[in-house]
């Protein structure tokens, strides 16, 4: 069971995440918080997987309340979801500990899987946001473009597709296969080129196809 906090300064906001996360099995909302200060309290108190924090509150706002948590605990596992999309919100996020960043236009698929991956040690991106980090990452870190050997031609084609930005989902309906074959072929990626996560794999993918 994934133990979940859900901090957000609009009751409407947490009401809905609440029955969103509750109707999901594997999944159990086990606080709310309404500003950031009640979050870091909450955090160090019931030690949820994962937190899912707005980063616009009163007081104590989210990105504070993000570095505070990862701070004490530096396992913490802090998913954003916001309506701010925007660098000013991005990057700070990230920095104050923050492990994926989603807005709150994603589906609610997005949002359950997101909570999944970050439960599970991963790094959950809108597209959006994993598009411009990994073109601002190649664009502040030129590169040689790295020699990536022993990748079947599929592989090599799931590749290109992640260093688009594109979703599971989406690789699977551009290739015309299962959303779990897709999972199989990024895992066996992320070994065959010691990438840690799902952003490296992009950045390595982008500047793979810069040099080519």
């Amino acid at each position: 069971m994934i133990r979940v906090l859900l901090v957000d300064d609009q009751q409407l906001v947490r009401a809905g995440l609440r029955m969103l996360c509750d109707a999901e099995a594997g999944l159990e909302v086990v606080g709310e918080a309404g500003d950031g200060r009640a979050a870091v309290e909450l955090a160090a108190r019931l030690s949820p997987d994962v937190i899912v924090m707005d980063l616009r509150m009163p007081g104590v706002d989210g990105i504070t309340a993000t570095s505070r948590i990862v701070g004490a605990r530096p396992a913490a596992r802090v998913l954003v979801l916001t309506t701010f999309g925007d660098d000013d919100h991005l990057y700070p996020a990230l920095q104050a500990g923050a492990c994926g960043f989603l807005l709150k236009d994603a589906p609610p698929i997005e949002l359950l899987n997101g909570i999944r991956q970050a439960a599970a040690g991963e790094s959950p991106y809108s597209q959006d946001v994993l598009r411009r980090l990994v073109r601002r990452a190649v664009d502040a870190k030129p590169a040689p473009a790295p020699r990536i050997d022993g990748l079947t031609a599929r592989e090599r084609e799931v590749l290109d597709l992640v260093g688009e930005g594109l979703s599971n989902a989406e690789i699977a309906d551009r290739m015309h296969i299962g959303v779990t074959t897709v999972k199989t072929h990024i895992t066996a990626l992320m070994s065959k080129t010691g990438t840690a996560n799902r952003v490296r794999l992009a950045l390595l993918a982008v500047r793979n196809q810069d040099g080519s």
